[in-house]
């Protein structure tokens, strides 16, 4: 018979391993996102640490921390502890271009951050002025060929993604486009509109609204398939240039090993927030995509990094680039 003492103590000790179980996380976690507030990558972030927040029984605190294309805040996760609670809202820029661009990066992106899933994709497209000639991508390309060098399109930046989609466009289609680098989006619509600039390549997102606008004509979708938001603008391969395919895309990645039992919590957690319909609501209809498949687990994100650094080797060589 067991004693009042241990009969007292039995329901503590049956009762730990289930504590145990639930014991990670045990303070609030951190999630950085490496740029400054407002945008798409902002909007994503936001809505993934509300959701998950009572997912995890922990609050997701956002902290911004722009620079270098993304870098500062990648790097800042990457030499965090290694305990699951800080993650990354990582992109192209942190994640598979600015390892090929940038000189003396303080981090390994595919040593130190591990990925949890994709999260989330934007397409790029090709804009011309309403009252620009090209009607069609093959009319733009066409035009270039006639003129080479002198029909432009601009882009947020030298080795941003909007430039290495032109560079593949431009191997795809033996267009004769000049880039024209501008520090940011803005700048690059602005002299659009205003005729300075022949055509542009930007994330659809920014572009949708001047198209409902009636101020641009979008004569071609960077993704493999056409947007629900945009249905009559061919992709670039139905155009004939299947090799010219390229989206933006964001995920969730954190410092590297991550725990199993971390890793497992947070998956779930990132999977069941994007299953809330205020994604769809909040950034699907402003031409985004959410990823609800193999896409957002660790390995299909894994998979989906390396090829798009791959790609990427290779847009950045058909530049020209050289780390700076």
């Amino acid at each position: 018979m067991l004693s009042r003492r241990a009969l007292l103590a039995t329901p503590a000790l049956l009762a730990a391993p289930a504590v145990r179980a639930q014991s990670w996380p045990d303070r609030p976690l951190r999630l950085v996102i490496p740029f400054v507030p407002g945008g798409t990558t902002d909007i994503l972030g936001r809505l993934l640490a509300q959701q998950m927040s009572p997912r995890l029984g922990q609050t997701v605190v956002v902290e911004n921390r722009g620079g270098a294309g993304g870098s500062l805040g990648a790097s800042e996760v990457a030499h965090a502890r290694a305990d699951g609670t800080t993650l990354l809202l990582s992109t192209n820029g942190s994640l598979t271009i600015n390892p090929l661009v940038q000189a003396n990066l303080a981090y390994e992106p595919f040593r130190q951050l591990a990925p949890l899933g994709l999260c989330l994709t934007v397409p790029m497209v090709v804009v011309v002025r309403a009252d620009h000639p090209a009607k069609t991508v093959q009319d733009l390309v066409a035009m270039s060929k006639a003129r080479p060098g002198a029909v432009s399109i601009g882009s947020a930046g030298t080795g941003s993604s909007n430039h290495l989609a032109i560079e593949l466009f431009n191997a795809a289609s033996q267009a004769q486009l000049t880039h024209v680098p501008y520090r940011g989006s803005g700048p690059v619509i602005a002299d659009l509109l205003a005729g300075n600039l022949n055509s542009m390549c930007d994330q659809i997102t920014t572009s949708l609204p001047l198209l409902r606008e009636g101020r641009v004509r979008v004569l071609a979708i960077t993704s493999a398939r056409r947007s629900p938001q945009a249905p009559d603008v061919p992709t670039l391969a139905e155009a004939g240039y299947p090799d010219a395919d390229m989206v933006t895309f964001m995920g969730l990645s954190v410092t590297a090993p991550v725990p199993a039992e971390a890793q497992a919590r947070l998956v779930a957690a990132m999977q069941g927030a994007l299953g809330e319909r205020i994604f769809h609501d909040r950034l699907e209809t402003l031409g985004a995509e959410i990823v609800r498949d193999q896409l957002a687990t660790p390995e299909g994100y894994g998979a989906f990094l390396r090829r798009d650094f791959d790609r990427m080797k290779r847009a950045v060589a058909l530049a020209g680039l050289k780390p700076e």
